[in-house]
């Protein structure tokens, strides 16, 4: 496998490519044209997040992930963060081709805040959840519509976050059922509310039911073994669990298109990650 794409998580992108198509569905203004773009910069802005991480970790990684590109050398600290500054300028230029620049150059400082500076720190999963909130926001063009969408895409960041601090050497039962919680209420804020008629409200429910049974059942099990393989687990099933609640908040505010075009990336995203760990 090319070491590069093991150092962006290259398939774990398809976890980000909901956010923008959830947050013009929010807007009411569809990705179309030069909007296009805005899917693209998100990715560009994820792999680099990617990047930068593995290099800021370079040394714990050497103890407990030595498999991956940077302490296995098959990738120099110098080459993953001249990607990481690559991906993040093309990141900009794609959304100020878009029409986001404005959204985009704060969500790249928050990638860059949260690798550097506060990933470590009790700070770090608030961090991370402002991350994928702005990236919902870098599709609805910063409009104040998408503000709940954002939240509900943050929410489950941050519980994903906080749990995944646990994938090596575990985490506690008080973490996963935390977790679990914000799994429950970002379910109930992502089905109800207006939605556009009762097709697109139930198309809602059933991506939103696919959320919470797939990450739900995985939380549940950490909650009971909180260890490192279990967590790891969970982890994984967050990530990948971010496409149906992606769908279901696109649905419900009109978009049955694109959450069905969201939603054909999660049997890929599973497949893939057999060959590439999302984590």
């Amino acid at each position: 496998m090319n070491p590069y794409i093991e150092l962006v998580r290259a398939p774990a992108a398809l976890s980000v490519l909901g956010d923008t198509v959830a947050g013009a569905a929010a807007a009411g203004n569809p990705l179309r044209g030069r909007r296009l773009a805005l899917p693209l910069a998100s990715v560009a802005f994820y792999w680099s997040g990617m990047a930068l991480n593995d290099w800021s970790d370079r040394e714990l990684d050497a103890v407990e992930r030595p498999e991956r590109p940077i302490p296995s050398g098959r990738v120099s600290p110098e080459k993953a963060l001249a990607v990481a500054g690559g991906l993040t300028v093309a990141g900009l230029a794609l959304a100020a081709y878009g029409g986001a620049f404005r959204i985009a150059l704060p969500l790249a400082g928050a990638v860059w805040a949260y690798d550097l500076v506060l990933k470590s720190t009790p700070a770090g999963p608030a961090a991370m959840a402002a991350c994928r909130g702005l990236d919902v926001m870098l599709g609805a063009g910063g409009a104040r519509a998408a503000v709940p969408a954002a939240t509900v895409m943050a929410g489950h960041t941050f519980g994903l976050t906080a749990l995944s601090r646990g994938e090596v050497h575990g985490a506690s039962d008080v973490t996963a059922r935390a977790a679990l919680t914000g799994t429950a209420v970002a379910t109930a804020a992502a089905v109800l509310g207006r939605a556009q008629s009762w097709r697109h409200r139930l198309g809602s429910l059933v991506f939103g039911g696919m959320y919470a049974a797939n990450v739900g059942a995985a939380q549940l099990a950490a909650t009971r073994d909180p260890s490192g393989p279990t967590v790891r687990k969970a982890t994984m099933a967050g990530i990948h669990g971010m496409v149906p609640l992606q769908a279901a908040l696109a649905a419900r505010r009109g978009s049955l298109l694109g959450a069905s075009v969201i939603s054909a990336a999660i049997p890929l995203a599973k497949k893939l990650a057999r060959r590439v760990s999302p984590t």
